[in-house]
């Protein structure tokens, strides 16, 4: 069907008349101009895409008329231009592709057609750990061990590699997702298909929101939306509300990106931004770095947005050059950028677009600052931590307070590490890792953090030995740049060494802590500490054994307390005598981050790694599956599938499994980290004749759904209002017995009985993750009922046809008087409408009416088949 906005495509350069672009100015319309740029992207794609179909001209319409719609709950199709996955969301997504293939084949249809059509990159960073560190040789060590355990999963995805087209695979060892996208993947502007067209991007991975800093509209889905996408499908979504975030001032010297990212993330979950975009602007803007503003918008799904989005502007080009892009293409995206309208200068406010509401920030007033002690919103002036954590101390069991008694407050025990006594109380630091993406893409607090611990070392400063450091950086080139500019000796003389490159102790790979240090923290009760220069601190997040976790930038991590020590002389050294200036910073970041290195590292980053060069994988195009694996399996959700659609059927008695509060996480749901040994997952493992050295994490195990169904709700600070304490498990009403999660769950179904959950605000919170969808509905979990939903775990449920109800406004499981020991009949009428109440019946009697959270009619669709990927598989066949 032909693109009815053709006649305003033409050439950019009129000596290529080949090379054309759809003038959006040629549209002749005024609103336009007073568009918010993000929504400019969403514009060109539809206008672009145009098919009549899938996507139709009236869609193009209203988000034109986005001032007036985004109040409306209109649904609008998207079409980005690419698909980015790490691996631990990646394994399962390609594990679909190859089960979907089979199913396909066994419907009658051509499995090849299973196939992505939309670019898609796979970066491995989330299989290696802190196994290894101190040492000269942790590295090699790490990576080793990183190949030995997950050997399986790598020949995997490299079979999918050469069996799928339009799928690259960065190997392991390359650097973070993110980073790794900010610096070499990133187009900006695509010139394909003899069209040039604005770079956007969705993964598979919460934080893939960190490219919006140079301008390229991204962030995350499901893993499940995500493989629609690759499979041609475009993105339905509500056209949202843009909050127009101004920033003015200029930061203090002492204030790094870190501090500035800390104070928009309290301040826009305070403003509610949760499903809108936040588009920055304001003169402020020039103050910032691309990595800064990578910084800021990574921490995107902290606040709650979208997408947190920085237009291009002079920065980004300059950006472009500094990471060695090619100079002809960087012009051909400023001249396509500026001919279409979305090129910015902060500096000239005529250019500001409406926004649906404008809130702002003086950089003069961030000051240096940490988050925590569990959640990345609770942001701690550095000068009010110490009074912050004896407060969390004695504070009511919460996410500021950890209930311990006063008469126990000065609790210390003593321990010995390698043949020397030391001491453990409440509040000591046993990990300090300079890890993620979210600071480890940034020069400034790498460099500031190298020139501080050169400072340390000279001042006569160490770190204590038992505590676990450690430094991964987010690519080769940040190693490349502190090695040149010579801080790197400093920094592993305090004890942090390169460790890896990947996400590491940000996603909980933080290794085991040194066994006389875990045994002092479990004798003691005691509330140990992590800092890290990471985004996520949830508990149970970073290790089991640190119950406060602070995120602070890279120069904190190294130098966390006041008085840091004293030096030879007896003198105390404070913060203030080692803390680099920003001025300091900049000229080193100048004279030794440049585009040499960046060509250098990322030429070969494809073939570098020796170890992926000799994995030796399949060629077959259909995957040939070892029944003996524990990593990589064939998921069942498949198996029952047929081309006739079913009637969607009321939930009847359903028993509740879970009784949750507020702000689960999907670490909470499912647990990226190390299997515990008396888990359901461990004890399946074991039957299996692994020992609990092989076990390695739930994340390297998301090809196997044996081990994640039993690895849901496994968290062991998962908390569950039937328990009233923390503990994986939950009560099987019909016994009255307290039973591992899964256990109970399985019991439920032997008999046949449906089972829903109970939560508050905020399910679902955190990583973007499927498995967060798909082990609930393996444990046989037919609906969820909370007060809210994270974004990206709502399109989850969805995609797996669990069933997101909401409370009614003004109400909650308090409020309708529900415990969660009552039986729940949900009515689902013959006719769906997006956002319908229906009603929910309890066997008391009672009767309530919740609101359903399939958004849009593409998602009941989806409901309709029993999920996305049956979808999919349907209209392949067909």
């Amino acid at each position: 069907m032909s693109n009815p906005f053709e006649k305003i495509a033409e050439p950019l350069n009129p000596s290529q008349p080949s090379k054309k672009f759809f003038n959006l100015n040629k549209l002749g319309d005024p609103r336009y101009a007073r568009l918010p740029f993000s929504i400019r992207v969403l514009l060109e794609a539809a206008v672009r895409n145009c098919d009549n179909f899938l996507v139709k001209k009236e869609d193009a319409e209203n988000i034109l008329n986005w001032n007036k719609m985004q109040h409306e709950n209109v649904e609008v199709p998207f079409r980005p231009a690419r698909v980015i996955l790490q691996d631990f969301t990646g394994v399962p997504a390609v594990v679909d592709f190859a089960a979907m293939r089979d199913a396909v084949k066994k419907l009658g249809g051509d499995p090849e057609k299973i196939n992505p059509v939309c670019p898609a990159d796979l970066v491995i960073d989330n299989s290696i750990q802190v196994d290894f560190n101190r040492r000269s040789d942790s590295l090699q060590k790490n990576q080793e061990l990183e190949f030995e355990r997950n050997k399986e999963r790598f020949e995997f995805l490299k079979w999918g590699s050469q069996a799928f087209e339009n799928m690259r695979i960065i190997p392991p060892g390359s650097g973070i997702i993110h980073q790794v996208n900010l610096e070499y993947l990133a187009r900006v502007v695509f010139d394909q298909d003899g069209y040039y067209y604005p770079d956007s991007v969705v993964g598979t991975d919460s934080h893939t929101t960190m490219i919006d800093g140079l301008g390229v509209l991204g962030w995350g889905v499901g893993g499940i939306e995500a493989e629609a996408v690759m499979l041609g499908q475009p993105i339905s979504m509500v056209l949202p509300e843009v909050v127009g975030y101004k920033l003015i001032g200029n930061p203090q010297p002492l204030v790094t990106s870190t501090d500035i990212v800390l104070t928009v993330t309290k301040h826009l979950r305070q403003v509610g931004v949760v499903s809108k975009f936040v588009e920055f602007f304001g003169p402020g803007v020039t103050r910032l770095s691309i990595a800064d503003r990578a910084t800021i918008a990574n921490m995107c799904p902290e606040y709650g947005a979208t997408a947190a989005f920085f237009p291009v502007d002079e920065v980004s080009i300059n950006y472009l050059t500094q990471t060695g892009r090619d100079e002809e293409k960087i012009k051909h995206i400023k001249k396509y950028l500026e001919a279409v309208g979305m090129f910015r200068d902060f500096t000239n406010s005529s250019q500001d677009p409406n926004f649906t509401q404008v809130v702002e920030l003086d950089l003069q007033t961030v000051v240096p600052s940490c988050s925590g002690p569990k959640r990345p919103q609770d942001k701690v002036a550095v000068s009010e931590m110490k009074k912050d954590f004896e407060t969390c101390l004695g504070a009511k069991q919460g996410f500021k307070g950890f209930q311990i008694a006063p008469e126990h407050h000065s609790n210390h025990v003593k321990f010995v590490y390698n043949e020397r006594e030391f001491e453990l109380g409440h509040g000591s630091i046993v990990i300090a890792a300079i890890t993620s993406c979210t600071n480890t893409s940034n020069p400034s607090v790498m460099l500031g953090a190298g020139l501080l611990a050169k400072k340390a070392v000279e001042a006569g400063l160490t770190v204590k030995p038992y505590i676990k450091t450690s430094l991964s950086p987010g690519s080769g080139v940040v190693t490349y740049y502190l090695r040149e500019s010579g801080v790197m000796p400093y920094l592993t003389q305090l004890g942090f060494d390169v460790v890896g490159y990947g996400c590491m102790t940000c996603i909980g790979n933080s290794g085991p802590l040194p066994d006389s240090v875990v045994e002092a923290i479990t004798q003691g009760d005691l509330v140990a500490v992590g800092v890290l220069s990471g985004n996520r601190n949830f508990e149970g997040r970073v290790h089991p054994n640190t119950r406060a976790n602070y995120l602070a930038s890279p120069p904190l991590v190294i130098a966390y307390k006041e008085p840091l020590g004293i030096n030879v002389e007896g003198k105390k050294i404070f913060l203030k005598d080692i803390w680099p200036m920003r001025d300091e910073i900049q000229a080193v970041e100048h004279q030794f981050v440049i585009p040499g290195m960046f060509k250098e590292v990322y030429q070969k980053i494809e073939t570098v790694n020796e170890s992926w060069n000799a994995l030796d994988a399949p060629k077959d195009k259909l995957y040939t599956w070892n029944p003996k694996s524990t990593y990589i399996k064939s998921p069942p959700f498949f198996d029952n599938l047929t081309l006739e659609l079913q009637p969607p059927k009321s939930i009847l008695d359903a028993y509740v499994l879970l009784n949750l509060g507020d702000s689960v996480t999907t670490d909470h749901i499912s647990p990226a980290g190390n299997i515990a040994r008396n888990s359901p997952a461990a004890r399946y493992l074991t039957n299996r004749g692994l020992t609990p050295r092989e076990f390695n994490s739930y994340g390297s195990r998301r090809g196997n759904d044996d081990v994640m169904a039993r690895g849901t709700f496994a968290n062991i600070r998962l908390l569950n209002k039937f328990l009233n304490k923390q503990a994986p498990q939950t009560i099987h009403f019909p016994s009255g017995e307290t039973l591992d999660v899964f256990d109970a769950s399985e019991r439920y179904q032997q008999t046949e009985q449906p089972l829903i959950v109970l939560a508050g605000k905020e399910y679902g919170a955190g990583s973007s993750r499927d498995w967060a969808a798909k082990g609930p509905f393996l444990l046989g979990i037919k609906a969820v009922l909370a007060e809210g939903y994270e974004r990206i775990h709502r399109s989850n449920l969805v995609g797996m046809g669990v069933i997101p109800l909401q409370y009614l406004p003004g109400e909650d499981a308090e409020t309708l008087g529900l415990t969660g020991q009552e039986r729940y009949t949900i009515i689902m009428p013959e006719e769906l409408t997006p956002r319908m109440n229906v009603q929910v019946k309890l066997d008391t009697g009672k009767i309530f009416q919740a609101t359903m959270r399939f958004d849009t009619d593409v998602e009941l669709t989806y409901f309709h088949n029993g999920g996305v990927l049956n979808y999919m598989i349907r209209k392949m066949v067909s």
